[in-house]
């Protein structure tokens, strides 16, 4: 790469998940803002699980808004990796312990990142299993895909609306996680590089931060750097960086975390490729300190050759 030409970014979009239309939406943020920042810019719309569009791009790195399933689970890192393509985010492995929320559950509980305490199944559980379920879990529970985000194929049921949750979550990827609900306030954490952005706390207007509260305009108000307990802001931080660092992700994440009434935080999940829209939740809160959107996607960008550069660099480790 030569200083007399501009960065080709590819901004890899769509996909064959559930989540191809909010990829879509992501990827067309990210090309408008690499554009702002001054670098060409290639919008590569999958709709197959390979890379092919990059064959003759000649792209200098690639920018992944893809989100689930061929995004987020590491099968594109590898791809973009025996490509030799930079691209932002994740590797393989971290991308693919992340999107699975029973791997995700095991790291934290290594690794003391606080968490709720859970339950999985690989079928419809019974009649025996499901009082088991609400006999340890108590009177409320959360019951979800083991791999999925937007919070697609999650629901929030007692007793008497679990046997239809359940079996809506199942068809997902054939696992289910249950965990007891936790009634207190939601909170979600970007981190860049290895940085915490500020806390944002969710307020929808529903029942819970589900796929309409996240993506339909006015479902949810956000408030940056909310009003907090002594202490309760420092342990939310710590608790998304412990988390990000657990699951070794790499210069991008979104952490969710619930504060409970008591004030105890668990931490939910880890999103290695956050929705990128410039009203999405990472551009928010970067906004907050002072980095828009386009100087955001342009410090990714940045980021994904430094560790090609470094990777190549004499006696970098294999």
């Amino acid at each position: 790469m030569t200083k007399d030409r501009r960065i080709t970014v590819a901004v890899l979009m769509g996909g064959v998940s559930s989540e191809r239309e909010v990829s879509l939406h992501s990827g067309q943020g990210v090309v408008n803002a690499l554009r702002a920042a001054g670098f060409e810019v290639i919008p590569c719309v999958l709709d197959t699980a390979d890379i092919s569009c990059l064959d003759a791009s000649g792209a200098d790195v690639a920018f992944i808004a893809l989100h689930g399933e061929f995004g987020e689970d590491g099968r594109i890192q590898a791809l973009l990796e025996e490509a030799a393509i930079p691209y932002i985010g994740s590797g393989p492995r971290a991308s693919a312990d992340a999107l699975d929320k029973l791997i995700t559950k095991h790291k934290f509980l290594a690794a003391g990142v606080p968490t709720a305490p859970f339950l999985v199944f690989d079928h419809a559980p019974d009649a025996a299993e499901t009082k088991s379920v609400f006999d340890k879990l108590g009177p409320r529970v959360v019951v979800k895909p083991v791999a999925q985000g937007s919070s697609i194929g999650v629901s929030i049921v007692s007793r008497d609306g679990f046997a239809d949750a359940a079996e809506d979550a199942i068809r997902f990827d054939g696992r289910i996680i249950i965990e007891p609900f936790i009634k207190g306030r939601e909170f979600t954490v970007g981190v860049i590089g290895d940085e915490a952005l500020p806390i944002i706390e969710l307020k929808p207007h529903r029942d819970f931060f589900d796929y309409t509260a996240k993506y339909q305009y006015g479902e949810t108000d956000y408030i940056v750097n909310p009003d907090l307990p002594a202490g309760v802001a420092e342990n939310i931080t710590k608790a998304a960086l412990d988390a990000f660092h657990c699951l070794a992700c790499r210069d991008l994440a979104r952490i969710d975390i619930m504060i409970d009434e008591a004030g105890d935080c668990f931490v939910l999940e880890a999103n290695t490729i956050p929705g990128f829209t410039e009203t999405s939740l990472v551009p928010m809160a970067a906004k907050a300190v002072g980095c828009d959107f386009p100087q955001l996607c342009r410090r990714l960008v940045e980021m994904a050759l430094e560790h090609c550069t470094a990777a190549s660099s004499p006696g970098s480790a294999d």
